[in-house]
């Protein structure tokens, strides 16, 4: 999250309020590891980086406390909280519960326009991954799975899914985009997208399977 251009314009195109667009910055810059866990950011240090008043920042890492991503320290901030092993694979399995099978079959459910908007998304993850740009990547990873979960018309599984996003992080991704590895990872969002346009039920569970067993290694990088 060390740069001199603010995120928050990346977030825009959603009718959010201030507070709103600086959690869900904060948000993809915890998940994707760059916020670690036992840091100690002061609210005033963060809207420096975000280049926002303090008072937005604020309120969202109350928002944020509240949802167990950060602990208040008295005096000095807010503390990164940490996720455990056993979290993550209890993550991993709700997810596959949910993710695997409902994906799945939109191959035979949804409506071909509808996915085909999502090829944008997807393409945006690419880019963000050729260019190294983590909260990119996972503000556009969120709005694709979130989006094609959307299609099979349940709101609160979308709602459950969004939750296990936000609990979860993903330090792997620093070491993948080093390696060079990360645009793999992020073009399995177009296979994915086209085995669905394809109609391929069976092909859609097995990507989506590989897709999630790997945002589980993510999850376990150092």
């Amino acid at each position: 999250m060390n740069r001199e251009d603010p995120l928050l314009p990346r977030l825009g195109g959603r009718k959010l309020s201030y507070r709103e667009r600086v959690a869900d910055a904060l948000r993809a810059a915890l998940i994707a590891g760059e916020l670690r866990p036992g840091e100690v950011h002061s609210a005033p240090a963060l809207a420096a980086r975000f280049g926002v008043s303090a008072t937005p920042v604020r309120e969202a890492l109350l928002d944020l406390a509240k949802e167990g991503l950060v602990d208040t320290v008295p005096n000095k901030g807010f503390r990164v909280t940490a996720v455990s092993e056993r979290q993550l694979d209890e993550y991993t399995h709700i997810r596959s519960l949910i993710e695997i099978p409902t994906t799945a079959q939109l191959a035979t459910t949804a409506d071909p326009t509808a996915l085909e908007a999502l090829r944008p998304v997807a393409e945006e993850i690419v880019t963000a991954a050729v260019a190294g740009d983590l909260i990119a990547y996972v503000e556009a990873d969120l709005r694709f799975h979130l989006g094609l979960l959307a299609l099979a018309g349940n709101e609160h599984l979308v709602e459950v899914v969004r939750d296990l996003r936000r609990r979860s992080r993903l330090y792997g991704l620093t070491a993948l985009a080093e390696q060079g590895r990360l645009q793999a990872s992020a073009e399995e969002h177009l296979e994915l997208l086209d085995t669905l346009l394809a109609r391929n039920e069976a092909a859609a569970r097995t990507v989506m399977t590989r897709h999630l067993g790997h945002i589980r290694n993510l999850w376990a990088a150092p």
